[in-house]
């Protein structure tokens, strides 16, 4: 499989969101219970942040969360989508008196829309980078934790949640054979990113996963769900256009063979992980001066 493979349309995602921001909330059951299993995770982690970035923030649900634990840091949410933005800071906002405490509240986040591979932000300035469900979206994740490293500052930690090869296997398999395009998204290897982390000068990471499946009615209903989260298929290879009625109909008839007790199933692998920008830059290959020192090593 070639890199363009997993390289997606910003412009295509960034619509996506947008239309799909009035109607997430509604449809982001497991988008809300891995934001929970993170901070299980971070609930095991000892650091006192003066500033958190939530980078692919959608609508907030983190946010009061992360306020909770860190009732004194300073919380910034950035996503590529405005109107997600717009439907956070609603949220937070309430209604009548409720609101107007709030708009003189110093807690509420700073937002910022942005793109997570080229942060908005200065070199050294984060003390945590927070992120569920956005690294997919990146079409090089390599780019966001280079962007990642520069933001935070010595010693800050990186904690995020994405999403592995075999997520939506079952659609997958249910769209296979049906024309030469894409039709739904590929995923990135936990192993890969976690060398990756180590590569732009993250220590240690800690790297696991776990399989989430969710049940259907019918393949109807789990594409209105992705759209409703705004979770379509924007390759640079998917189709232009609607499928014919004949297509969809081999497309749910391929998907029934996977019924089971009932329902269909649609997994999504979760990758979890988390690491710490090294306290000391990387002085691998540099000499006492200053100057670099440079390999060549003979063709096997």
């Amino acid at each position: 499989m070639s890199i363009e493979q997993f390289h997606t349309q910003k412009a295509a995602i960034r619509a996506s969101f947008d239309k799909a921001a009035r109607s997430y909330d509604a449809a982001a059951v497991l988008q809300r219970e891995v934001v929970d299993r993170m901070l299980e995770r971070l609930e095991l982690i000892r650091i006192t942040p003066q500033r958190i970035l939530d980078a692919g923030s959608g609508t907030g649900y983190a946010i009061p969360l992360l306020q909770q634990r860190f009732s004194d840091a300073q919380l910034v949410e950035l996503d590529l989508a405005m109107s997600m933005l717009q439907v956070s800071r609603e949220k937070q906002l309430g209604s009548g008196i409720k609101k107007l405490i709030k708009q003189i509240s110093q807690r509420n986040p700073a937002q910022t829309c942005g793109d997570l591979e080229h942060l908005p932000f200065a070199d050294n300035s984060l003390d945590i980078i927070w992120s569920s469900l956005a690294l997919q979206w990146c079409n090089t994740p390599d780019a966001a934790f280079a962007e990642f490293a520069r933001v935070l500052k010595p010693g800050g930690l990186v904690m995020f949640a994405t999403l592995g090869p075999d997520t939506l296997k079952e659609l997958r398999t249910a769209f296979a054979g049906i024309d030469g395009h894409e039709h739904v998204n590929h995923f990135i290897d936990m192993h890969d990113l976690g060398d990756a982390l180590v590569q732009h000068g993250f220590a240690t990471p800690v790297m696991d996963m776990e399989y989430i499946t969710m049940t259907y009615q019918d393949a109807k209903s789990v594409m209105q769900d992705l759209k409703g989260i705004g979770a379509h298929n924007n390759m640079l290879g998917r189709r232009q256009g609607m499928l014919g009625k004949a297509a969809w109909q081999k497309v749910q008839a391929q998907y029934e063979v996977l019924r089971s007790n009932g329902k269909l199933p649609c997994t999504y692998e979760v990758v979890y992980g988390h690491a710490w920008k090294n306290d000391k830059p990387r002085t691998q290959g540099v000499r006492a001066d200053g100057s670099q020192i440079i390999e060549f090593r003979p063709r096997a």
